[in-house]
């Protein structure tokens, strides 16, 4: 069953996005309070049903949670229950990677050198982001500026820039006249947002790109700019369902990926 948003706290029902966080942004103040940053990101680790010696055993899905949302909210909304009852072969980190990391811009560079690198250096085959809203944003982020280090990414409803980046995408015409029109930003820099548009509407970047996977809802605030994004990908890769920014349709799209998607489903002998 999913569960209905009236289950979870009523702030984080409200951002397990970032809508709220967007007009923060933009205006200069806050709905909330920023959470702080910390010297090391919270993680919760969830192994997988693997042995060690499975070869299976070395697949972990990151999982990138909304701009209020925690980590618990993913078991809470039976993402967990449902990656067990497909009989997924994989382990599962949640990083409590909140809206924080992204005001100070450090949200790629942390999960690169507190996440991704160090699950590698462990061996770590396989490594799929999964990121809602803003997490969707930050996988989408990592695919552009270090996309050879993972194997794929997840994008639920992610938050694709602001209302003016989209205005201007629109009134060039689409994502291909804005990348002909636009002058491309500094690699790594602090515009994100158009960054991550410049490569995805680059045909000739696609070779390096990971693959990228869209999920959405169609009553979603943001599922214009969603199916602006989607025509820049392979339509097998996307998928939308009935319903909003908020978990039960998330967790539908989720779950839909799962049974689809390229993930081992059990696990696999050495």
């Amino acid at each position: 069953m999913h569960p209905d948003s009236t289950s979870l706290p009523t702030r984080r029902r409200l951002l397990g996005g970032l809508a709220l966080a967007a007009t923060a942004a933009a205006t200069g103040g806050c709905a909330f309070a920023i959470p702080p940053t910390l010297p090391r990101m919270d993680v919760l680790r969830l192994p997988g049903p693997c042995p060690a010696s499975s070869t299976a055993a070395s697949t972990l899905l990151v999982l990138l949670p909304g701009a209020y949302s925690r980590p618990p909210e993913f078991i809470e909304a039976g993402f967990v229950e449902a990656l067990r009852a497909q009989r997924t072969a994989a382990d599962v980190c949640i990083v409590d990677a909140h809206l924080g990391y992204y005001t100070d811009k450090s949200i790629v560079r942390r999960l690169r050198d507190e996440v991704v690198l160090p699950a590698r250096a462990q061996g770590t085959r396989r490594i799929w982001l999964v990121g809602i809203s803003l997490g969707g944003f930050g996988a989408l982020g990592y695919a552009v500026r270090h996309g050879a280090e993972i194997d794929g990414v997840l994008a639920l409803a992610p938050y694709l820039g602001p209302r003016r980046l989209m205005q201007e995408i629109a009134q060039a015409g689409g994502p291909a006249g804005w990348h002909a029109a636009t002058p491309a930003p500094v690699p790594g820099g602090d515009d994100l947002d158009r960054e991550l548009w410049h490569a995805f509407a680059a045909r000739a970047a696609a070779p390096t790109l990971p693959p990228v996977h869209l999920g959405y809802g169609r009553d979603d605030r943001f599922a214009d700019a969603h199916r602006v994004f989607a025509d820049l990908l392979p339509a097998a890769r996307v998928a939308s369902t009935p319903g909003g920014h908020d978990w039960p349709a998330w967790s539908a799209l989720w779950q839909d990926w799962l049974a689809r998607g390229p993930l081992q489903p059990a696990c696999a002998a050495a």
